[in-house]
């Protein structure tokens, strides 16, 4: 099984998106269940909602899976387990004034404290964490992706694992539910290194031995803005171009540029993927956003813009060839349909040729169109920029003649 850990602490990055994206494939590949969890140990800092949204931001990207679950729900697995280690001298209690930081180096002043202690410091009140013992020698990670990596026993050191509330620490959390769910591969983010050793450290000590197989991918820098999913939504990119691209950071071995996920099941390889950080580039993921829009089916596309016309999706691929994104489309597509403005230089060409239009038959073919707006209104085809201006609501954009046919049905509509 593999699965996807979220922290509801926050929006969604592309750099988790990507880890969740690969987690799906390999698990799609090797036909393998997978699984969503939401990491809300760390009550103090959880967003209200952000569980929600996590969940929605992954079914727009169709990261299809078998079971959804909340950390907390396992809050006492969680403190019976650490208490497991306490009894078996594998943990420690510690009331040491570096228990309000998780992460600190930890002097070792209570590591000789006799277990006996656990239950005077309960009956007495005194605040107190769990630590764990450190390992006693390095710990080896043999990785899919970076090779082999070393971390030493003093960068391990003695990591809390219950803090003073009786609340699990997020490396602590993590391993006892991979251990629960039965998670035989983690694909992480690398800097995730030290954690992933903390967390081997805990299972060994609880008699965990079940092969892990582990993959750390490099993160996605020089991103800003873009790091985040909601983001790249709001500035209309869609799903297909996103993970498409994701896929493509730091591997060369793609058969081909634009594909889709069920494209990439037949031919994605984990331990192919570069050790080097990929630079996130905006103007490549444009290109590929315009590509698959391209591939859309023309009434879907339309639906995108509230219509279900697959001569509106045709009109809205002509503007491709000068827009990259939804939003970028709606800004040449929605004045076509909104009402005109009739005033500048254009106004009165655009007041006589719309009377014609409105009196008008209906006429197919562009050029009978042309010289009979042309011919009734008394103009010349020195007015061609105002019936642009009449039926686009802009100066420029692509040829009317391939503009006409497409939204001739609506012609009353988009010459008022």
């Amino acid at each position: 099984m593999l699965r996807f850990a979220a922290s509801p602490t926050g929006d969604m990055h592309i750099g988790d998106l990507r880890v969740a994206i690969l987690n799906y494939l390999v698990a799609q590949q090797r036909q393998e269940p997978f699984a969503i969890r939401i990491d809300d140990t760390q009550k103090a800092l959880n967003i209200k909602g952000k569980d929600t949204e996590i969940m929605q931001v992954l079914e727009k990207f169709a990261l299809i899976h078998e079971s959804v679950f909340h950390q907390s729900e396992h809050l006492h697995m969680h403190q019976t387990l650490a208490v497991k280690l306490l009894e078996s001298d594998k943990a420690f209690v510690c009331t040491c004034t570096e228990n309000a930081n998780l992460d600190s180096p930890y002097s070792g002043c209570c590591e000789n404290k006799d277990k006996a202690e656990h239950a005077k410091l309960k009956e007495s009140g005194t605040a107190f964490v769990l630590r764990m013992k450190k390992p006693t020698k390095s710990l080896v990670i043999q990785d899919v992706v970076q090779g082999e990596q070393t971390v030493t026993a003093e960068e391990i050191d003695s990591f809390i694992i219950l803090d003073a509330e009786g609340n699990p620490t997020p490396s602590f959390a993590s391993a006892c539910d991979d251990m629960i769910s039965g998670i035989t591969s983690l694909i992480l983010q690398n800097n995730h290194f030290l954690d992933t050793a903390r967390q081997i450290h805990i299972k060994e000590q609880l008699g965990f031995d079940a092969q892990m197989q582990y993959a750390h991918v490099a993160s996605v820098s020089n991103c800003e803005d873009a790091c985040l999913v909601q983001w790249l939504f709001e500035q209309g990119f869609i799903p297909d171009a996103i993970i498409n691209y994701l896929l493509l950071l730091g591997n060369a071995d793609a058969p081909k540029e634009i594909f889709t996920l069920p494209d990439a099941i037949a031919w994605f390889k984990l331990e192919h993927i570069s050790k080097s950080s990929a630079k996130f580039d905006l103007e490549k993921l444009r290109y590929i956003n315009r590509e698959h829009l391209k591939r859309i089916d023309d009434k879907q596309l339309s639906s995108l813009f509230g219509f279900a016309d697959a001569e509106v999706g045709q009109l809205i691929k002509l503007y491709l060839e000068e827009a990259s994104t939804i939003n970028e489309l709606a800004v040449k597509i929605r004045p076509i349909f909104a009402p005109k403005v009739f005033e500048g230089q254009y106004a009165e060409e655009m007041k006589v040729m719309q009377k014609v239009i409105i009196d008008a038959p209906m006429i197919h073919d562009f050029e009978a169109f042309h010289s009979y707006v042309m011919d009734k209104s008394g103009l010349n085809t020195n007015s061609d920029t105002a019936l642009r201006c009449l039926l686009t609501g802009a100066t420029q954009g692509p040829a009317l003649s391939d503009i006409y046919p497409l939204i001739k049905s609506y012609l009353l509509e988009v010459a008022s």
